[in-house]
């Protein structure tokens, strides 16, 4: 069975990508479809700057990437009036952000997805001097979907997705956006963050920061000394299956509104830190390392071990180590908490083509150019199922995906993982053919699934 008709039957939503707690939303109004294009989608350039070698890395250039032609933009969308077109896709105040919750009413998601560091503290990651570059090609998919045939242009007709970008090796075969966005807006990632956090380790370890992911957090941080999440072996923080209770959705998310608003917002009678707010959750319901259970909190607690062992921010760590050195065209920002530390569940935010120059450097397991930015064997250890986690399969961990160190497996004979947020928010990676897809969006759909497999089978 394709990939795209296993994850229409699953149904997977929120469990794959939930950040933070989903407060009643205000009544979607209904409005007629004013969808509109300012900007044709240009003919397709190739860039006169390219390398020849497979992972070899993109060229560079002198100077900063300006907004390419081939790209298309449009300042509608499906439904535009629905998500806010009408009022300038406005950016809700702190006070509402606070009071809505994420994923937010439809008519402030546009701007509450493009512009979080205007509501909630950040830490930004600085662009490299020398931005690395894209090719330019043309690519024409088709895929079935309820019977119909669609192109990629189709499915923007009717999903509410901001930004689309589709990438093999060092060359841009589609980039669209919608809903008034463009190539130099930040775009957040939801849950995907929470990947960032699994690699992060991974070079905290060839660093010797950390030993093994056998190590337990409480052997680091003082403060994790005695209770279960300090001492469940690291491994099983990374595979989400510590065994502790935290219910993610139970009653509501009750568990993860909890963590919100102590640990980010820092309310609450008592201000209890990063620290307590994580050790509140303190009840073991399982062994470490036997079911699989989606659970936000275990990419903090694998948060504060980076930000306890490496003496420095997570965001200075990953510009050292992965923004800069693989040519990050643009700043990124990333959600930092009441004691700013980022967190590591929610809230990174970068333009499309800078996550596509990321998930290219997952697809090359690591290497950029000359250098390996990332341990090889920690990207087929994060991506692969290994014996005898076989509760981490597709089909077990999930009814269609399987999960590696916080990053998602997808089901079939090739190799290919995923980031994965909340309300759309998607990079697929396909190893051998170095075929990445950048997708954000506003509302889940089943039918990227779709898309993406016509992509790998067309494209890879």
């Amino acid at each position: 069975m394709q990939l795209g008709a296993m994850m229409g039957r699953t149904g997977l939503g929120s469990a794959a990508g939930l950040s933070l707690q989903t407060y009643s939303l205000a009544t979607r109004m209904t409005a007629p479809n004013s969808r509109r294009y300012f900007l044709a989608r240009a003919a397709v350039a190739a860039s006169s700057i390219a390398t020849t070698a497979l992972c070899a890395g993109a060229a560079t250039a002198d100077e900063r990437p300006t907004s390419p032609e081939g790209a298309a933009f449009e300042q509608g969308g499906p439904n535009a009036q629905l998500y806010g077109q009408a009022e300038g896709y406005p950016v809700p105040s702190r006070e509402l952000a606070i009071a809505q919750g994420n994923p937010w009413p439809p008519n402030y998601r546009v701007g509450a997805f493009s512009h979080l560091d205007a509501i909630y503290a950040t830490r930004s990651l600085h662009r490299a001097i020398t931005p690395s570059r894209f090719k330019r090609a043309d690519a024409d998919v088709s895929y079935r979907f309820r019977r119909q045939h669609a192109s990629l242009v189709d499915y923007l007709s009717r999903r509410p997705v901001t930004g689309l970008l589709v990438v093999r090796d060092d060359s841009i075969l589609f980039e669209h956006y919608q809903y008034g966005r463009t190539d130099a807006d930040r775009l957040l990632g939801q849950s995907m963050t929470k990947s960032l956090a699994g690699i992060l380790l991974g070079i905290a370890i060839a660093d010797g920061a950390i030993g093994t992911v056998d190590d337990t957090p409480e052997m680091y941080v003082p403060g994790f000394k005695g209770t279960e999440y300090g001492r469940t072996p690291i491994r099983d923080l990374l595979h989400m299956s510590s065994g502790v209770d935290f219910g993610e959705e139970r009653d509501g998310g009750r568990d993860l509104t909890r963590l919100w608003i102590d640990m980010v917002l820092g309310k609450g009678f008592t201000k209890k830190g990063t620290l307590n707010s994580i050790k509140q959750f303190n009840r073991r319901i399982a062994p470490s390392g036997t079911r699989f259970h989606y659970a936000s909190i275990e990419a903090d607690v694998i948060g504060v071990l980076l930000r306890h062992v490496l003496g420095k921010p997570l965001s200075v760590y990953m510009q050292e180590k992965l923004w800069q050195p693989m040519g990050a065209e643009a700043d990124a920002t990333w959600l930092v908490d009441a004691e700013g530390i980022e967190v590591a569940h929610f809230g990174f935010s970068a333009v499309l083509r800078d996550y596509a120059r990321l998930a290219r450097l997952l697809a090359c397991d690591g290497a950029w150019e000359s250098r390996q930015l990332i341990p090889a064997d920690w990207m087929i250890a994060a991506t692969t199922v290994q014996s005898p986690n076989h509760y981490l399969a597709p089909g077990k961990a999930t009814r269609s995906l399987g999960y590696g160190y916080l990053l998602w497996v997808l089901p079939g004979t090739r190799r290919q993982f995923a980031l994965l947020g909340l309300n759309g928010q998607r990079i697929c990676i396909d190893s051998a053919s170095r075929l990445v897809m950048v997708h954000t969006a506003l509302e889940d759909s089943s039918e990227v699934w779709s898309m993406w497999s016509a992509l790998v089978e067309q494209l890879g």
